[in-house]
């Protein structure tokens, strides 16, 4: 009688003993349901930080930074565990907030929201913020505003580096500060939808100063970012803009490729995890399985892929603890400098 197909690799029961937390997650690996998948996605992302041909996205959503989380990214950055971030405006104004010295607090959703309103307090579901220093961040990022010359238009990443490299000149250390100084690119597609946001308005309506954030050459920089790129991984936070503006770049390899060489490439994501509370079934991209992504071109057929269905300030402080003690040094990073070349 032949061997079973199905009766492979067995499940391996865990076991209560002292260990690393790299340990603890590689034992979950052989474990079942969303443990086996945490384990699996922390391996996954150590084989991309070995790997030395890829350049690796990080899709960022969430109210990650309210939530104390902010640190883990700037740490990824500074490792050059990411080479580009793709953040939605919360997550890269909300750890301004702290970084500039202020403090969120442990809150509750059961509380009278009318009475918070009152003393100017803002809720982030069990976190609470003061409203007049939320307000001073925008104001910080007002100001910098007004440094830059009127009318003056930016991709999003261009806009970040600069404010980055202002933010590090005073000494306010936070994510896009620290992505100035490792040269990682961050973009933002939908900036506006944050403090920025604000930030601009008021600036127009102050003092007449407005610039333009040019959506069309963010895209056409991270679409160039893929193309100059041997191989292309991606971790996902969460779902929403970040995850689908990644996917993107991948899909427009192909129709590049047509248009350049009268054929189809294929240039899709070899490794790409995600960490996700969405589920499918809704329909949404946020939820999208890494599986429908190969319908489409953006995973690869053959890559390393999974995701796992748990909320991320519970998956990513363990995987980040786990890394920090793999200690691994990637064997090359992509120099991604021409892109700011021309930026003053």
């Amino acid at each position: 009688m032949g061997s079973n197909p199905y009766l492979v690799e067995k499940l391996k029961t865990f076991e209560v003993r002292g260990r690393s937390f790299k340990d603890f997650l590689r034992d979950l690996a052989d474990t079942a349901y969303q443990g086996r998948a945490l384990g699996e996605v922390y391996k996954i992302i150590t084989d991309m930080l070995r790997d030395p041909d890829v350049t690796i996205f990080l899709g960022l959503a969430g109210s990650m930074s309210t939530a104390g989380m902010w640190k883990i990214i700037k740490w990824f950055i500074e490792k050059r565990y990411v080479d580009v971030l793709v953040s939605t405006g919360a997550n890269i104004s909300e750890d301004i907030y702290e970084a500039m010295g202020f403090s969120y607090y442990k809150g509750s959703p059961n509380v009278d929201d009318y009475e918070l309103y009152k003393y100017k307090i803002d809720r982030f579901y069990d976190v609470f913020a003061d409203e007049l220093a939320y307000r001073k961040m925008e104001n910080l990022i007002k100001e910098f505003i007004y440094t830059l010359p009127k009318g003056a238009q930016y991709s999003t990443a261009e806009f970040l580096y600069l404010f980055g490299r202002y933010l590090n000149s005073k000494g306010i250390d936070c994510i896009v500060s620290a992505a100035y100084r490792a040269g990682v690119p961050v973009f933002s597609p939908a900036l506006v939808d944050s403090g920025y946001g604000i930030a601009t308005v008021i600036a127009i309506r102050e003092k007449g100063h407005r610039i333009v954030l040019d959506m069309v050459k963010d895209f056409d920089q991270i679409v160039e970012i893929g193309r100059r790129s041997k191989k292309l991984a991606a971790i996902y936070i969460g779902g929403g803009v970040p995850k689908d503006y990644v996917n993107l770049v991948t899909v427009a390899q192909t129709l590049l490729d047509i248009l350049e060489k009268g054929e189809e490439g294929y240039k899709p994501l070899e490794y790409a995890v995600q960490i996700t509370t969405d589920a499918p079934q809704w329909g949404g991209l946020s939820g999208a399985t890494l599986e429908e992504a190969v319908s489409w071109g953006k995973v690869s057929y053959k890559a390393k892929k999974r995701v796992v269905y748990v909320d991320a300030t519970i998956a990513l402080p363990l995987i980040t603890q786990a890394l920090y003690e793999e200690g691994i040094e990637r064997p090359a990073k992509p120099d991604l400098s021409w892109l700011f070349k021309n930026l003053g």
